[in-house]
This record gives C-alpha cells, sequence and structure tokens, in this order.
C-alpha cells in the first residue's frame, strides 16, 4: 500500500515502509445529506487473530468464515458470534515471507464449486521477492484442514522491491481467477512496470484455472484483450494500476471494483474493464504525475477519489453491499482509508455524479473486507478483531 502527508516523510504504518511526497489538494468531499445510521460491532468476540489480511467464504451452504493472517495462516471457524475457537485450516508460515510490512499471505479465493473438488487458491510472497499464486486442496478427510503438500503453482512473478504486491484474488462471474498485483514497488513506480504490458506487475490478470496449457498450469481466456498478441501478457485484463489493494466483485452487477492505493496526493476507486488504462504512473487519479505522458488517450478515469488533506492516505478497496441485515447500505460500495480509518459509502449509479457519505471515523487499520455466505459485510482490522455492520 502506499501513503502520502504534507511533507516529504517516511512512513511506516505497519504495511509501508516508503518515501513519499506530501502536497495541499483538498481531500475526499463528503456528501452533506442526512447520515447512514450504522455501527460496527466486533463480529466474533471470542476470537483474535494476529494482522488478518482477508475474509472470505467458500459459499458452499456450510457458512464458515475464513481469515488469512499475514504470517501464512489461514483460520477457519462457524460464522456464529459466540464462536471462542477457531481451526488451523493452512499452516503455510515456512513458505511465506512477511517480513517487510507489504508482503505475506494476502489473498484466498475458493473455486466457485469448491464443494466439488475442494480447490482453493492463495497469493503470497516468498523470501525471494517472489509473488505466488497457487491452488490447495482441502485434506479429502476433514473440510476444515487443508492438505499442505497438494499445492500446485499456477504463477511466479518476480518483485523489484518489497512494497506494492496488491495480493487479491477473485472468481469473476465468469468463473475465470482475477488477480490483482502492483507496480513492483518502490516510489513512483521507478521502472515504468504499469505501463509496460510485457511484464505482469501493475495489473489485474485474468486466467482460466480449468484449463492447463503451453506448458502452464492455467489458460487463458480467448476474449482476454491481448489473447491474440504477441508483445503483450496474455493473462493482462486490466493495466495502469499503482498498488490495487482489494477488488470485488458486485454480485448483482458483475461489476469489478477496486481501490488503488495512491503516491502522495491521490487515492482511487476504479471499476476494472476489459483492456482498460487506468492511467498509474502518466497519472495519479485524474492528476498528472509524468508531464510528458497526461496526455494520453484512452486512459481509463476513477469512478471517485480523494485526496490527502484530512489524514486519508491509503484506500482499502471494498464491496457493494448487497446483504439483507443493514438495508442503509444496500448498493452501496462500502470503502475504508488504512491510516485514517475512516469508513465512507459510495453510490453505484456509474451515470450519476459520485456520491459519496462518510460513514464513520473507526479509529481502526483496516485493512480488507470480506463478505460471508449471505453477502453480509465484515471488516479486517489490524487490533485483531472482525467487524460487523449493524443498524443503529
Amino acid at each position: 500500500m502506499g501513503f502520502g502527508s504534507r511533507s516529504v516523510c517516511i512512513l511506516s504504518v505497519s504495511l509501508l515502509l516508503l518515501s513519499c511526497k506530501g502536497n495541499d489538494d483538498e481531500g475526499a468531499v463528503d456528501n452533506p445529506s442526512p447520515p447512514i445510521s450504522v455501527k460496527i460491532v466486533n463480529a466474533f468476540p471470542g476470537l483474535g487473530f494476529n494482522k488478518p489480511f482477508d475474509l472470505q467464504s467458500p459459499k458452499d451452504g456450510t457458512d464458515r468464515i475464513f481469515v488469512v493472517e499475514q504470517s501464512g495462516l489461514i483460520k477457519v471457524f462457524p460464522n456464529q458470534p459466540d464462536i471462542g475457537e477457531s481451526t488451523f485450516f493452512l499452516d503455510i508460515e515456512n513458505k511465506v515471507d512477511d517480513t517487510e510490512g507489504e508482503m505475506g499471505l494476502l489473498g484466498l479465493a475458493f473455486y466457485p464449486e469448491h464443494g466439488s473438488n475442494g480447490y482453493f487458491y492463495v497469493y503470497y510472497n516468498t523470501s525471494r521477492i517472489t509473488t505466488v499464486v497457487s491452488r490447495f486442496k482441502v485434506s479429502d478427510t476433514d473440510a476444515d484442514s487443508a492438505d499442505p503438500n497438494s499445492e500446485v503453482l499456477l504463477l511466479q512473478i518476480a518483485q523489484p522491491f518489497t512494497n506494492h504486491n496488491g495480493g487479491q484474488l477473485a472468481f469473476g462471474p465468469d468463473g475465470f481467477l482475477y488477480i490483482a498485483i502492483g507496480d513492483g514497488g518502490s516510489g513512483g513506480d521507478p521502472q515504468g512496470n504499469a505501463q509496460n504490458r510485457t511484464n505482469l506487475l501493475g495489473t489485474i490478470l485474468r486466467i482460466d484455472v480449468d484449463k492447463a496449457e503451453n506448458g502452464l498450469n492455467y489458460g487463458i481466456p480467448i476474449d482476454n484483450p491481448f489473447v491474440d498478441s504477441t508483445d503483450f501478457r496474455r493473462e493482462i485484463f486490466a493495466s495502469g494500476l499503482r498498488n490495487p489493494w482489494r477488488i470485488s466483485f458486485d454480485v448483482q452487477t458483475g461489476l469489478l471494483w477496486a481501490g488503488d492505493v495512491g503516491q502522495g496526493k491521490i487515492e482511487e476507486i476504479d471499476v476494472i474493464e476489459k483492456g482498460g488504462n487506468y492511467g498509474w504512473n502518466l497519472l495519479e487519479g485524474t492528476d498528472c504525475f509524468l508531464g510528458n505522458g497526461c496526455n494520453t488517450p484512452d486512459l481509463a478515469p476513477p469512478v471517485f477519489e480523494y485526496t490527502h488533506d484530512k489524514g486519508d492516505l491509503s484506500v482499502t478497496g471494498g464491496y457493494v453491499y448487497r446483504g439483507n441485515k443493514v438495508a442503509q447500505l444496500q448498493g452501496r460500495y462500502v470503502y475504508a482509508d488504512f491510516v485514517s480509518g475512516r469508513i465512507w459509502t459510495l453510490g453505484t449509479d456509474l451515470n450519476a455524479t459520485p456520491n459519496n457519505e462518510l460513514l464513520m471515523d473507526s479509529g481502526l487499520n483496516i485493512s480488507s473486507f470480506g463478505t460471508d455466505e449471505n453477502n453480509e459485510l465484515f471488516i479486517c482490522s489490524f487490533d485483531g478483531s472482525i467487524y460487523r455492520f449493524e443498524d443503529e
């Protein structure tokens, strides 16, 4: 993730160690319409977690929650508020390097028909500054335990620096696996990776995990934007991203939403479309970053952006709420800022002026959001707790 402030600084807020230069632009403009009256409560007060980075449900009818910890652990437990104990589902701490703030076990996704084959996919960093995307399988004898020896490697991507790893995995309504990858790190994308589609950095990838072709453990969907290219990587679905920190599909519309962490000025919310170039590092949000590339045609603008002057410095992308328990959130995109702890909701009508409302100032370092079997929304916080939303 990446932060900024009003002066040249070195920030270390668990997820980042990065030089940055600030600015005096205005921050996010919060709509003054009547506030949404919701609160957050500890969803599982009998449980604690160490740097939870992701929360997922296999949506297989078992109503279980899986929480990813940065060190390389995945824990599983029933979706019950009074639960007092979790089970270790997967332990790959011996494979994962989390010595830097943005490295570790970063993402988890269950195969859409998980109940049929027990497959799930993870995204992690190794000690060689390499990103790994791989498949594991649930044990044949215990659905709450994975087979640590079942790993099948899909991708290994060299990272030039230790930050901006992205890390979210998500299966789309088309059944393909989408993979969010940062620009390779440092500051300002010094190698120009996000605009270089001959590599996989600074992108959203889209692969077919049901095929193995050309010596790979996956296939390329036939309608990927560069499927016929001899110059660009065929796995790329969209490019021009700095550090897409959390992506999610709206289960109703199928749109892919992303929070992309900015450099020193602007955080952005994007709707990711096939072949889209989201501008980094030519642009930061809608602001010119590299003077010789600011007029590049066909760059996709963000749906919404906010600046750093209020202390909001690192966006955590969320979900369009499609649960049933908090009607006030229905159909709105819920997201947060990792540094300030503020949580907003954003209207999802892409043909209307963006309607952004401050939901609350949580005071939490929110690393991720996740949903359960019924699309109810949860928050992963670095205070070691998982939170859920309730009407006030």
